[in-house]
Protein backbone atom coordinates (compact mmCIF):
# COMPACT_ATOMS: atom_id res chain seq x y z
CA UNK A 1 0.00 0.00 0.00
CA UNK A 2 0.93 3.59 -0.91
CA UNK A 3 2.76 5.13 1.93
CA UNK A 4 0.70 7.77 4.07
CA UNK A 5 3.73 10.48 3.08
CA UNK A 6 3.32 9.98 -0.66
CA UNK A 7 -0.68 9.78 -0.27
CA UNK A 8 -0.67 12.86 1.71
CA UNK A 9 1.39 14.49 -1.39
CA UNK A 10 -1.12 13.61 -3.68
CA UNK A 11 -3.60 15.10 -1.49
CA UNK A 12 -2.62 18.23 -0.37
CA UNK A 13 -0.26 21.58 -2.14
CA UNK A 14 2.33 22.97 -0.18
CA UNK A 15 0.98 26.14 1.37
CA UNK A 16 2.86 28.84 3.50
CA UNK A 17 2.56 26.38 6.94
CA UNK A 18 6.14 26.00 7.45
CA UNK A 19 6.06 27.74 10.82
CA UNK A 20 3.39 25.27 12.33
CA UNK A 21 5.06 21.88 10.76
CA UNK A 22 8.59 22.58 12.30
CA UNK A 23 7.49 23.71 15.66
CA UNK A 24 9.74 21.12 17.68
CA UNK A 25 6.87 21.59 20.96
CA UNK A 26 4.73 18.79 20.83
CA UNK A 27 1.37 20.62 21.98
CA UNK A 28 2.40 23.28 18.95
CA UNK A 29 1.78 20.41 17.40
CA UNK A 30 -1.10 19.28 18.49
CA UNK A 31 -2.96 23.27 18.56
CA UNK A 32 -1.67 23.21 14.96
CA UNK A 33 -3.87 19.83 13.79
CA UNK A 34 -6.78 21.06 15.61
CA UNK A 35 -6.56 24.72 14.28
CA UNK A 36 -6.00 23.30 10.68
CA UNK A 37 -7.93 24.94 8.00
CA UNK A 38 -8.92 21.83 6.28
CA UNK A 39 -8.44 17.92 6.17
CA UNK A 40 -6.14 18.11 3.74
CA UNK A 41 -3.67 20.54 6.05
CA UNK A 42 -4.79 18.42 9.47
CA UNK A 43 -2.82 15.11 7.11
CA UNK A 44 -0.10 17.32 6.39
CA UNK A 45 0.92 18.19 9.78
CA UNK A 46 0.55 14.64 10.83
CA UNK A 47 2.48 13.43 7.96
CA UNK A 48 5.92 15.94 8.83
CA UNK A 49 5.39 14.55 12.64
CA UNK A 50 5.83 11.20 11.44
CA UNK A 51 8.93 12.48 9.30
CA UNK A 52 10.04 14.01 12.54
CA UNK A 53 9.28 11.48 14.58
CA UNK A 54 7.39 13.72 16.94
CA UNK A 55 5.56 11.20 19.18
CA UNK A 56 1.69 10.63 18.64
CA UNK A 57 -0.40 10.76 22.09
CA UNK A 58 -4.43 9.75 21.76
CA UNK A 59 -5.49 12.98 21.88
CA UNK A 60 -2.95 13.92 18.90
CA UNK A 61 -4.10 10.83 16.89
CA UNK A 62 -8.30 11.84 17.53
CA UNK A 63 -7.90 15.12 15.85
CA UNK A 64 -6.14 13.64 13.30
CA UNK A 65 -8.76 11.09 12.75
CA UNK A 66 -11.61 13.05 13.15
CA UNK A 67 -9.91 15.65 10.58
CA UNK A 68 -9.13 13.35 8.26
CA UNK A 69 -12.57 11.45 8.03
CA UNK A 70 -14.15 14.30 6.57
CA UNK A 71 -11.38 13.17 3.11
CA UNK A 72 -14.16 9.76 3.30
CA UNK A 73 -10.51 8.45 1.81
CA UNK A 74 -9.95 4.99 2.85
CA UNK A 75 -6.74 3.95 1.94
CA UNK A 76 -5.91 7.05 4.36
CA UNK A 77 -8.32 5.71 7.39
CA UNK A 78 -6.75 2.49 6.71
CA UNK A 79 -3.04 3.54 7.49
CA UNK A 80 -4.29 5.87 10.52
CA UNK A 81 -5.95 2.45 11.80
CA UNK A 82 -2.86 0.74 11.54
CA UNK A 83 -0.58 3.63 13.08
CA UNK A 84 -3.55 3.61 16.08
CA UNK A 85 -3.03 -0.58 16.54
CA UNK A 86 0.95 0.17 16.73
CA UNK A 87 0.91 2.82 19.12
CA UNK A 88 -1.60 0.80 21.27
CA UNK A 89 -4.30 2.99 21.58
CA UNK A 90 -6.78 0.38 20.02
CA UNK A 91 -8.41 0.42 24.18
CA UNK A 92 -8.78 4.41 24.12
CA UNK A 93 -12.80 4.34 23.75
CA UNK A 94 -12.65 7.82 22.33
CA UNK A 95 -10.11 6.92 20.04
CA UNK A 96 -11.76 3.79 19.14
CA UNK A 97 -15.15 5.56 18.08
CA UNK A 98 -13.25 8.06 16.01
CA UNK A 99 -12.09 5.29 14.18
CA UNK A 100 -15.42 3.61 14.19
CA UNK A 101 -17.26 6.29 12.94
CA UNK A 102 -14.46 7.33 9.76
CA UNK A 103 -14.55 3.37 9.30
CA UNK A 104 -18.51 3.06 8.90
CA UNK A 105 -18.31 5.64 6.73
CA UNK A 106 -16.15 4.06 3.84
CA UNK A 107 -17.02 0.62 4.59
CA UNK A 108 -20.32 -0.76 6.77
CA UNK A 109 -18.07 -3.79 6.32
CA UNK A 110 -15.30 -3.25 7.77
CA UNK A 111 -16.90 -1.06 10.43
CA UNK A 112 -18.49 -4.54 12.06
CA UNK A 113 -15.27 -6.27 12.20
CA UNK A 114 -13.76 -3.32 13.99
CA UNK A 115 -16.90 -3.25 16.12
CA UNK A 116 -17.02 -6.94 17.23
CA UNK A 117 -13.18 -6.37 18.08
CA UNK A 118 -13.62 -3.39 19.91
CA UNK A 119 -12.89 -4.61 24.08
CA UNK A 120 -14.99 -1.71 25.02
CA UNK A 121 -18.29 -0.52 23.99
CA UNK A 122 -20.24 2.04 25.14
CA UNK A 123 -23.79 4.17 23.90
CA UNK A 124 -21.80 6.34 21.20
CA UNK A 125 -20.47 3.40 19.56
CA UNK A 126 -23.67 1.57 19.26
CA UNK A 127 -25.09 4.97 17.89
CA UNK A 128 -22.42 4.70 15.43
CA UNK A 129 -23.47 1.07 14.21
CA UNK A 130 -26.79 2.74 13.70
CA UNK A 131 -26.08 5.47 11.98
CA UNK A 132 -23.85 3.52 10.10
CA UNK A 133 -26.67 1.14 8.49
CA UNK A 134 -29.17 3.84 8.18
CA UNK A 135 -26.65 5.29 5.79
CA UNK A 136 -26.18 2.29 3.91
CA UNK A 137 -30.11 1.99 3.78
CA UNK A 138 -30.38 -1.00 6.09
CA UNK A 139 -33.03 -0.16 8.48
CA UNK A 140 -33.81 -3.84 9.58
CA UNK A 141 -30.13 -4.26 10.75
CA UNK A 142 -30.36 -0.55 12.30
CA UNK A 143 -33.40 -1.53 13.82
CA UNK A 144 -31.48 -5.25 15.10
CA UNK A 145 -28.39 -2.98 16.52
CA UNK A 146 -30.88 -0.58 18.78
CA UNK A 147 -32.38 -3.55 19.88
CA UNK A 148 -29.08 -5.25 21.37
CA UNK A 149 -28.36 -2.34 22.55
CA UNK A 150 -27.30 -2.58 26.35
CA UNK A 151 -28.41 0.87 26.97
CA UNK A 152 -29.81 3.63 24.34
CA UNK A 153 -30.29 7.55 24.67
CA UNK A 154 -31.80 10.05 22.96
CA UNK A 155 -29.64 9.96 20.22
CA UNK A 156 -30.60 6.30 19.80
CA UNK A 157 -34.27 6.97 19.10
CA UNK A 158 -33.35 9.98 17.41
CA UNK A 159 -31.00 8.07 14.97
CA UNK A 160 -33.82 4.95 14.54
CA UNK A 161 -36.81 7.19 14.30
CA UNK A 162 -35.05 9.85 11.86
CA UNK A 163 -34.34 6.51 9.62
CA UNK A 164 -37.56 5.24 9.55
CA UNK A 165 -39.16 8.41 8.34
CA UNK A 166 -36.32 9.23 5.69
CA UNK A 167 -37.19 5.57 4.13
CA UNK A 168 -40.95 6.48 4.51
CA UNK A 169 -41.45 3.45 7.11
CA UNK A 170 -44.14 6.23 9.08
CA UNK A 171 -45.46 3.25 10.94
CA UNK A 172 -42.80 1.74 12.71
CA UNK A 173 -41.55 5.54 13.77
CA UNK A 174 -45.04 6.20 15.34
CA UNK A 175 -44.88 3.32 17.06
CA UNK A 176 -41.24 4.02 18.32
CA UNK A 177 -41.97 7.41 18.97
CA UNK A 178 -45.08 6.54 21.22
CA UNK A 179 -43.12 3.96 23.09
CA UNK A 180 -40.48 7.10 24.34
CA UNK A 181 -43.72 9.01 25.46
CA UNK A 182 -45.11 5.67 27.49
CA UNK A 183 -42.46 5.45 29.08
CA UNK A 184 -41.63 1.78 28.02
CA UNK A 185 -38.11 2.87 27.22
CA UNK A 186 -35.69 3.98 30.16
CA UNK A 187 -37.76 6.81 30.54
CA UNK A 188 -36.23 8.70 27.89
CA UNK A 189 -38.50 11.42 26.62
CA UNK A 190 -38.88 12.95 23.21
CA UNK A 191 -37.07 16.32 22.37
CA UNK A 192 -37.54 19.13 19.50
CA UNK A 193 -35.58 16.92 16.75
CA UNK A 194 -37.47 13.84 17.37
CA UNK A 195 -40.57 15.85 17.65
CA UNK A 196 -40.07 17.49 14.03
CA UNK A 197 -39.31 13.79 12.38
CA UNK A 198 -42.60 12.78 13.65
CA UNK A 199 -44.73 15.35 12.63
CA UNK A 200 -43.01 14.78 8.98
CA UNK A 201 -44.02 11.22 9.17
CA UNK A 202 -47.72 12.77 9.85
CA UNK A 203 -47.77 14.92 7.20
CA UNK A 204 -47.72 11.99 4.78
CA UNK A 205 -50.28 10.46 6.15
CA UNK A 206 -53.50 12.43 4.94
CA UNK A 207 -56.48 12.56 7.67
CA UNK A 208 -54.88 9.65 9.95
CA UNK A 209 -51.57 11.90 10.23
CA UNK A 210 -53.88 15.07 11.38
CA UNK A 211 -54.90 12.81 14.41
CA UNK A 212 -51.87 11.91 14.97
CA UNK A 213 -50.10 15.24 14.71
CA UNK A 214 -52.82 16.89 16.77
CA UNK A 215 -52.05 14.17 19.43
CA UNK A 216 -47.96 15.36 19.26
CA UNK A 217 -49.01 18.96 19.05
CA UNK A 218 -51.11 18.19 22.00
CA UNK A 219 -47.81 16.25 24.04
CA UNK A 220 -46.25 19.54 22.99
CA UNK A 221 -48.47 21.58 24.55
CA UNK A 222 -48.67 19.65 27.76
CA UNK A 223 -45.11 19.73 28.37
CA UNK A 224 -44.50 23.36 27.91
CA UNK A 225 -42.28 23.12 24.94
CA UNK A 226 -41.09 26.51 23.34
CA UNK A 227 -42.58 26.81 20.06
CA UNK A 228 -39.70 27.92 18.11
CA UNK A 229 -39.03 28.24 14.35
CA UNK A 230 -38.22 24.79 13.59
CA UNK A 231 -41.25 22.83 15.46
CA UNK A 232 -43.66 25.74 14.76
CA UNK A 233 -42.90 25.55 10.97
CA UNK A 234 -43.24 21.73 10.66
CA UNK A 235 -46.46 22.23 13.09
CA UNK A 236 -47.85 24.20 10.19
CA UNK A 237 -46.48 22.23 7.59
CA UNK A 238 -48.23 18.55 8.80
CA UNK A 239 -51.53 20.84 9.47
CA UNK A 240 -51.70 22.29 5.46
CA UNK A 241 -50.32 18.92 4.06
CA UNK A 242 -52.92 16.79 6.31
CA UNK A 243 -55.61 19.46 4.66
CA UNK A 244 -56.25 21.10 8.08
CA UNK A 245 -55.00 25.15 6.98
CA UNK A 246 -56.99 26.45 9.27
CA UNK A 247 -55.04 24.08 11.77
CA UNK A 248 -51.87 25.75 10.28
CA UNK A 249 -52.93 29.28 10.07
CA UNK A 250 -53.48 29.36 13.37
CA UNK A 251 -50.05 27.65 14.84
CA UNK A 252 -48.35 30.22 12.33
CA UNK A 253 -50.26 33.16 14.16
CA UNK A 254 -48.94 31.79 17.36
CA UNK A 255 -44.95 31.70 16.41
CA UNK A 256 -43.32 34.47 17.57
CA UNK A 257 -40.27 34.25 15.18
CA UNK A 258 -41.01 33.28 11.62
CA UNK A 259 -38.71 32.05 8.76
CA UNK A 260 -38.44 32.10 4.93
CA UNK A 261 -39.73 28.27 5.25
CA UNK A 262 -42.18 29.27 7.94
CA UNK A 263 -43.96 31.82 5.48
CA UNK A 264 -43.61 29.40 2.18
CA UNK A 265 -44.94 26.42 4.47
CA UNK A 266 -48.36 28.29 4.96
CA UNK A 267 -48.16 30.12 1.40
CA UNK A 268 -47.44 26.13 -0.32
CA UNK A 269 -50.20 25.21 1.87
CA UNK A 270 -52.91 27.56 0.74
CA UNK A 271 -51.88 26.80 -3.13
CA UNK A 272 -52.96 23.44 -2.52
CA UNK A 273 -56.03 24.01 -0.72
CA UNK A 274 -56.79 26.26 -3.76
CA UNK A 275 -56.57 29.37 -1.59
CA UNK A 276 -54.67 31.45 -4.44
CA UNK A 277 -55.58 34.60 -3.21
CA UNK A 278 -54.64 33.72 0.49
CA UNK A 279 -51.43 32.72 -0.94
CA UNK A 280 -50.91 35.90 -2.30
CA UNK A 281 -51.81 38.34 0.37
CA UNK A 282 -49.25 36.01 2.61
CA UNK A 283 -46.76 36.67 0.25
CA UNK A 284 -47.29 40.46 0.47
CA UNK A 285 -46.83 39.77 3.96
CA UNK A 286 -43.82 38.35 3.30
CA UNK A 287 -41.79 40.88 1.98
CA UNK A 288 -43.24 43.38 3.52
CA UNK A 289 -41.92 41.55 6.74
CA UNK A 290 -38.09 41.89 5.41
CA UNK A 291 -37.87 38.40 4.17
CA UNK A 292 -36.80 37.12 0.61
CA UNK A 293 -38.79 34.53 -1.00
CA UNK A 294 -37.13 31.39 -1.97
CA UNK A 295 -37.00 28.85 -5.22
CA UNK A 296 -39.79 27.03 -3.01
CA UNK A 297 -41.82 29.89 -2.32
CA UNK A 298 -42.00 30.76 -5.38
CA UNK A 299 -42.61 26.92 -6.03
CA UNK A 300 -46.08 27.85 -4.16
CA UNK A 301 -47.02 30.95 -5.24
CA UNK A 302 -46.89 29.41 -8.57
CA UNK A 303 -48.95 26.69 -7.94
CA UNK A 304 -51.37 28.86 -6.57
CA UNK A 305 -51.54 30.52 -9.96
CA UNK A 306 -51.43 27.03 -11.95
CA UNK A 307 -54.56 25.93 -9.85
CA UNK A 308 -56.70 29.05 -10.39
CA UNK A 309 -55.48 29.78 -13.96
CA UNK A 310 -54.13 33.07 -13.53
CA UNK A 311 -51.94 33.70 -16.09
CA UNK A 312 -51.19 37.40 -15.84
CA UNK A 313 -50.38 36.40 -11.80
CA UNK A 314 -48.33 33.57 -13.21
CA UNK A 315 -46.10 35.48 -15.50
CA UNK A 316 -45.65 38.58 -12.91
CA UNK A 317 -44.13 35.99 -10.04
CA UNK A 318 -42.19 34.09 -12.76
CA UNK A 319 -40.50 37.32 -13.94
CA UNK A 320 -40.38 38.44 -10.26
CA UNK A 321 -38.42 35.33 -9.27
CA UNK A 322 -36.11 36.21 -12.14
CA UNK A 323 -35.33 39.36 -11.22
CA UNK A 324 -34.86 38.32 -7.75
CA UNK A 325 -31.93 36.18 -8.87
CA UNK A 326 -33.25 32.97 -8.46
CA UNK A 327 -32.78 30.30 -10.92
CA UNK A 328 -35.66 28.82 -12.00
CA UNK A 329 -36.23 24.74 -11.13
CA UNK A 330 -38.19 22.20 -12.99
CA UNK A 331 -40.87 22.70 -10.91
CA UNK A 332 -41.54 26.49 -11.80
CA UNK A 333 -41.04 25.90 -15.75
CA UNK A 334 -43.79 22.93 -15.28
CA UNK A 335 -45.87 25.56 -13.51
CA UNK A 336 -45.27 27.70 -16.22
CA UNK A 337 -46.31 25.19 -18.68
CA UNK A 338 -48.96 23.49 -17.33
CA UNK A 339 -50.33 27.35 -16.82
CA UNK A 340 -50.43 27.91 -20.64
CA UNK A 341 -51.77 24.33 -21.61
CA UNK A 342 -54.57 25.25 -19.18
CA UNK A 343 -55.20 28.13 -20.89
CA UNK A 344 -54.98 27.02 -24.03
CA UNK A 345 -51.77 29.26 -24.46
CA UNK A 346 -49.66 26.72 -26.00
CA UNK A 347 -47.76 28.47 -28.25
CA UNK A 348 -46.57 30.64 -25.06
CA UNK A 349 -46.02 26.52 -23.29
CA UNK A 350 -43.71 25.46 -26.22
CA UNK A 351 -41.67 28.57 -25.53
CA UNK A 352 -41.24 28.34 -22.04
CA UNK A 353 -40.10 24.43 -23.26
CA UNK A 354 -37.37 25.84 -26.19
CA UNK A 355 -36.14 28.64 -23.43
CA UNK A 356 -35.77 25.76 -20.20
CA UNK A 357 -32.32 25.83 -19.29
CA UNK A 358 -33.47 22.04 -18.07
CA UNK A 359 -33.85 19.20 -19.64
CA UNK A 360 -38.25 18.98 -19.40
CA UNK A 361 -39.11 16.16 -17.80
CA UNK A 362 -41.91 13.63 -18.27
CA UNK A 363 -44.67 15.57 -16.45
CA UNK A 364 -44.05 18.54 -18.30
CA UNK A 365 -44.56 16.71 -21.76
CA UNK A 366 -47.38 14.83 -20.61
CA UNK A 367 -49.19 18.20 -19.71
CA UNK A 368 -48.02 20.11 -22.87
CA UNK A 369 -49.33 16.40 -25.26
CA UNK A 370 -52.29 16.65 -23.05
CA UNK A 371 -53.01 20.19 -23.96
CA UNK A 372 -51.90 19.48 -27.66
CA UNK A 373 -54.67 16.31 -27.89
CA UNK A 374 -57.57 18.31 -26.29
CA UNK A 375 -57.21 21.64 -28.57
CA UNK A 376 -56.19 19.08 -31.61
CA UNK A 377 -52.55 20.60 -32.48
CA UNK A 378 -51.46 17.75 -33.57
CA UNK A 379 -49.27 18.98 -36.17
CA UNK A 380 -47.44 21.15 -32.57
CA UNK A 381 -47.41 17.79 -30.80
CA UNK A 382 -45.78 16.23 -33.66
CA UNK A 383 -42.83 18.45 -32.91
CA UNK A 384 -42.12 17.06 -29.88
CA UNK A 385 -43.13 14.00 -29.95
CA UNK A 386 -39.71 12.11 -30.27
CA UNK A 387 -37.66 14.33 -28.01
CA UNK A 388 -40.35 13.41 -25.26
CA UNK A 389 -39.95 9.69 -26.25
CA UNK A 390 -36.19 10.05 -25.29
CA UNK A 391 -37.37 10.96 -21.66
CA UNK A 392 -39.72 7.29 -21.15
CA UNK A 393 -38.35 5.38 -18.59
CA UNK A 394 -39.61 1.75 -19.57
CA UNK A 395 -41.91 0.02 -17.07
CA UNK A 396 -43.19 3.69 -15.27
CA UNK A 397 -44.46 6.08 -17.84
CA UNK A 398 -46.62 3.96 -20.39
CA UNK A 399 -49.27 6.84 -20.35
CA UNK A 400 -46.97 8.91 -21.97
CA UNK A 401 -46.36 6.54 -24.66
CA UNK A 402 -50.32 5.96 -25.01
CA UNK A 403 -50.77 9.63 -25.27
CA UNK A 404 -47.95 10.51 -27.66
CA UNK A 405 -49.40 7.05 -30.35
CA UNK A 406 -53.11 8.32 -29.98
CA UNK A 407 -51.80 11.58 -30.72
CA UNK A 408 -49.94 10.34 -33.85
CA UNK A 409 -53.39 8.32 -34.96
CA UNK A 410 -55.77 11.41 -34.14
CA UNK A 411 -53.15 13.13 -36.84
CA UNK A 412 -53.63 10.54 -39.31
CA UNK A 413 -50.34 9.38 -38.83
CA UNK A 414 -50.78 5.57 -38.49
CA UNK A 415 -47.28 3.73 -38.91
CA UNK A 416 -45.71 5.81 -36.10
CA UNK A 417 -49.03 5.05 -34.12
CA UNK A 418 -48.26 1.33 -34.45
CA UNK A 419 -44.30 2.27 -34.28
CA UNK A 420 -45.08 3.59 -30.85
CA UNK A 421 -47.56 0.73 -29.78
CA UNK A 422 -45.19 -1.53 -30.84
CA UNK A 423 -42.22 -0.14 -29.16
CA UNK A 424 -44.41 -0.32 -25.36
CA UNK A 425 -45.43 -3.90 -26.40
CA UNK A 426 -41.51 -5.06 -26.87
CA UNK A 427 -40.18 -3.27 -23.93
CA UNK A 428 -42.68 -4.65 -21.63
CA UNK A 429 -44.42 -1.79 -19.96
CA UNK A 430 -46.56 -2.85 -17.10
CA UNK A 431 -50.30 -0.62 -17.33
CA UNK A 432 -50.96 -1.31 -13.71
CA UNK A 433 -49.98 1.67 -11.58
CA UNK A 434 -48.88 0.02 -8.73
CA UNK A 435 -48.09 1.73 -5.43
CA UNK A 436 -46.92 0.87 -2.23
CA UNK A 437 -48.95 1.72 0.80
CA UNK A 438 -49.67 0.76 4.28
CA UNK A 439 -53.03 0.66 6.26
CA UNK A 440 -53.39 3.98 8.19
CA UNK A 441 -55.95 2.40 10.27
CA UNK A 442 -53.72 -0.05 11.38
CA UNK A 443 -51.61 2.47 12.39
CA UNK A 444 -54.39 4.14 14.20
CA UNK A 445 -55.21 0.62 16.29
CA UNK A 446 -51.51 -0.11 16.94
CA UNK A 447 -50.41 3.72 18.07
CA UNK A 448 -53.24 5.13 19.73
CA UNK A 449 -53.51 8.23 21.29
CA UNK A 450 -50.67 9.95 23.26
CA UNK A 451 -52.07 12.41 25.78
CA UNK A 452 -56.03 13.42 25.73
CA UNK A 453 -55.32 16.42 24.04
CA UNK A 454 -56.24 15.46 20.22
CA UNK A 455 -58.74 18.07 19.58
CA UNK A 456 -56.33 20.74 20.01
CA UNK A 457 -57.00 22.23 16.58
CA UNK A 458 -60.67 22.04 16.17
CA UNK A 459 -61.98 22.34 12.25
Amino acid sequence: MQSLVNLSNLLIKPRNHASCWFVQNFNSWVKAIRNAPSPHEALGIYCQMQRQSVRFDSFSMLLTLKSCTQLKNDAVIQHLHAHILKLGFRSDLYVASALLSARSIASLEDACVLFDEMPDKNTVTWNIMISGYLRSGDVKGARLVFEEMPLRDIASFSAMISGYVQNGNHKHALLLFRSMVMNENEGIRPDGGIAVSVLSSCAHMGTHGLLLGKSVHGFMVKNHWELNVELGTTLVDMYAKCRSLKGAARVFELMQERSVTSWTALICGSAQHGCSRAAFSLFGKMQQAGMRPSEQTFTGILSACMHKGLVEEGRKYFKLMEESGLEPTIQHYGCMVHLYCRAGLLEEAYEVIKKMRLEPDIYVWESFLSACMKHKRYEMAERVAEQAMKMVKPGNDDRLYSLISDLYALGGKWDDADRVRNLMVKQNIDRNNNTLCFDCHTILLEFGPIVGCSNLIEE
